[in-house]
């Protein structure tokens, strides 16, 4: 995967237009929120591509957690550092931090093995909704506002036991969702493998507001107006 069509880079300085936020989160990680829409009113870039452009630029180390703090929009003017360090800010033109990483461990450099690693965690990334959320929220007996769905990233969390070459896989390992009132919290859980070997684990966590009681009729209005954004964009 060439992620570089999906960002400019300039001096350390990244920027993302809204054709190439939009490309990536429809082709890259499946996710159709109306949110990366070209023409969408309240556009932002999705998170997992900051993300993915930190990785490629400076590479992964054994023990990542990424703390998603602002939206990033086509105006934003983001500064990478010039390599990984213990704890740092991608901060934009108006020193606002959109994202705090923190890293420690090995670093890897490894072209091959960060290109498989952000496409197979995009990929699961974007299997969030409807598919792992929809089944929570039933669990839970609660569902988002159809009118104004909204889902924020708060966290993710890599840990990585050992770089090792091969085929990498990542593997969902399951969901929890907490409810207070109108707000949910959410943590995804993964595991990642190398030739069938255990490699590592991440969580990722959300926070859902606007919650109400759930109605299947509503969900399933919800899930099909989704289905037929992304099927219309697959004709």
């Amino acid at each position: 995967m060439n992620l570089k069509q999906f960002y400019s880079l300039d001096s350390q300085l990244v920027n993302v237009s809204r054709e190439q936020a939009s490309l990536f989160a429809k082709s890259v990680a499946g996710d159709f929120n109306p949110l990366h829409d070209i023409d969408a009113k309240r556009f932002c870039v999705p998170g997992d591509l900051l993300f993915a452009v930190a990785l490629t630029e400076l590479g992964v180390s054994q023990s990542m957690r990424f703390d998603f703090e602002s939206m990033v929009t086509e105006q934003s003017i983001v500064k990478l550092p010039s390599e990984l360090l213990a704890e740092f800010s991608l901060r934009d033109q108006n020193d606002k931090s959109m994202m705090t990483i923190h890293s420690s461990g090995n670093i890897s450099r490894d072209d091959r093995f960060i290109s498989s690693l952000i496409e197979k965690y995009v990929e699961f990334s974007g299997r969030t909704f409807p598919e792992i959320l929809i089944d929570l929220m039933k669990k839970n007996n609660v569902m988002i506002n159809p009118a104004r769905p909204l889902i924020i990233y708060k966290d993710m969390v890599i840990e990585i036991d050992q770089f090792a070459s091969g085929e990498l896989a990542l593997e969902f390992s399951g969901a929890s969702m907490n409810v207070n009132g109108k707000k949910g919290s959410v943590k995804l859980e993964f595991d990642l493998f190398v030739d069938g070997n255990n490699i590592g684990h991440g969580t990722k966590d959300m926070v859902v507001s606007g919650l109400r009681p759930f109605e299947q009729e509503a969900i399933d209005t919800i899930v099909s107006d989704y289905n037929a954004t992304k099927q219309a964009y697959s004709a």
